[in-house]
């Protein structure tokens, strides 16, 4: 069976060239209908969303326990391991391709796997386990450590040694589309006293990818290079909505807290690691060279390019205010999981991994507006003569990625969030 990588591969579903949703990715999901469809498991190609309950009804996708394919996550998909996710997406693959006639010329069962995407409501992909955010971006730690501490301890001493990282809320990862509250919380400026009880007056957002752990590992027990990279099923696009002025005054001994805690968001598509393979790249030098448990024979990083736009409630269009990409994270998804295991921590299926804000060496790559705005200080001009340092209410950020193959795009979608005032 040929690979859903190659490069003349097409499906008998016309899509366009810049489609996020060609054959070579088919991304999983969870969606309803119109129809009255309950949350249900589903493949993007195209403009469409393959129903692989349906797909499944005549054994044509060869998975025993199709009733993994009717709930409302893909949990219990992921549960059956990288054997099957690999098996079935190869499935998938075959079926939909231009000069495969059985399911193009089965026009019954077409019609009910083949959903329009217009016709659907896109649900958080799964039920999230555990929620781990990493500070893996070299750049941005180093804006970060300039802005507070000065250039010449930009970095504190342990960063070139291992991902650091905070275990965050499970509770309120949400998926794109779901409006983000204003959090309140204690603020304490410099020049004040004492601290108040009051709406952030200094929102972010932090572009990140999410990793998507598919498989369990035991409590006690560590994870080998192969190990932790077969753990992963797959990334989706995530933004971690940051309160900088909660996060200034609470961090202090243990880090982020309620500054983080209120809202993250996702993509709805989980593009699986076999998607990525072809855009696999060797990271930045690590020099240090890591401790031996966190050290990679192979790359693990990924060419993958991403871009943030900003929409003012007075303005129609989104205006781009960053462009970068994932190849430049200092501590690979790996990296991650290796370390997250490292102290005999058990890894579930369904545990989420933020890489951490993504930033790159030129200006317009700066991953956070607390970078781009300098804190505050430089603020970025809109159009209209519409201003912005921090997020305002009304304010709608959408964040996109893909990796740029030959003639086609593996593509995440977007994820998206638009900040209501505080009650």
């Amino acid at each position: 069976m040929p690979h859903s990588n190659d490069l003349g591969l097409r499906s008998f579903i016309e899509v366009a060239p810049n489609s996020d949703f060609p054959i070579q990715n088919l991304p999983y999901g969870v969606f309803s209908a119109r129809d009255g469809t309950a949350p249900r498991v589903g493949v993007a190609i195209g403009d469409y969303v393959l129903d692989l309950w349906e797909l499944g009804q005549d054994g044509r996708l060869g998975v025993s326990q199709l009733d993994v394919f009717a709930a409302p996550m893909l949990n219990p998909f992921m549960a059956l391991g990288p054997k099957v996710w690999s098996r079935t997406r190869a499935r998938i693959s075959e079926l939909l391709r231009h000069d495969n006639p059985e399911l193009r010329d089965n026009a019954a069962s077409r019609d009910r796997a083949l959903v329009p995407m217009a016709n659907v409501t896109l649900h958080l992909p799964l039920a999230v386990s555990g929620y781990t955010d990493f500070y893996s971006s070299r750049e941005h730690a180093t804006n970060v450590g300039v802005m507070f501490r000065g250039k010449d301890n930009a970095l504190q001493p342990n960063w070139l040694h291992m991902p650091i990282g905070y275990n965050g809320r499970a509770s309120t990862v949400v998926v794109s589309g779901t409006k983000v509250r204003r959090p309140r919380g204690q603020l304490k400026p410099p020049s004040a006293e004492l601290p108040s009880f009051a709406p952030c007056k200094r929102l972010d957002f932090e572009l990140e990818m999410g990793v998507v752990v598919g498989q369990p590992s035991p409590i006690g027990e560590m994870l080998t290079e192969k190990q932790a990279e077969e753990m992963i099923f797959g990334f989706v696009i995530l933004n971690d909505w940051s309160a900088r002025d909660i996060q200034q005054w609470e961090y202090v001994p243990l880090g982020p807290f309620q500054a983080k805690a209120f809202a993250t968001s996702i993509s709805p598509w989980i593009v699986t690691r076999e998607a990525l393979e072809p855009f696999r790249v060797h990271g930045p030098v690590q020099d240090p060279t890591p401790l031996p448990y966190l050290q990679q024979a192979q790359p693990n990083n990924y060419d993958l390019q991403l871009d943030v736009g900003l929409r003012a409630p007075s303005i129609r269009q989104a205006a781009n205010i960053c462009r970068t990409n994932f190849k430049y994270m200092y501590w690979s998804s790996v990296q991650q999981l290796m370390h997250h295991a490292s102290s005999g921590c058990a890894m579930n299926v369904g545990d989420l991994l933020g890489s951490g804000t993504i930033s790159g060496p030129d200006k317009h790559q700066r991953g956070s507006l607390l970078e781009i705005s300098w804190n505050g200080t430089e603020p970025i001009e809109l159009s209209g003569g519409v201003k912005r340092t921090f997020l305002e209410d009304g304010d709608s950020l959408v964040m996109r990625g893909w990796c740029q193959g030959d003639g086609y795009r593996v593509g995440f979608g977007e994820v998206e969030g638009t900040i209501v005032a505080a009650e």
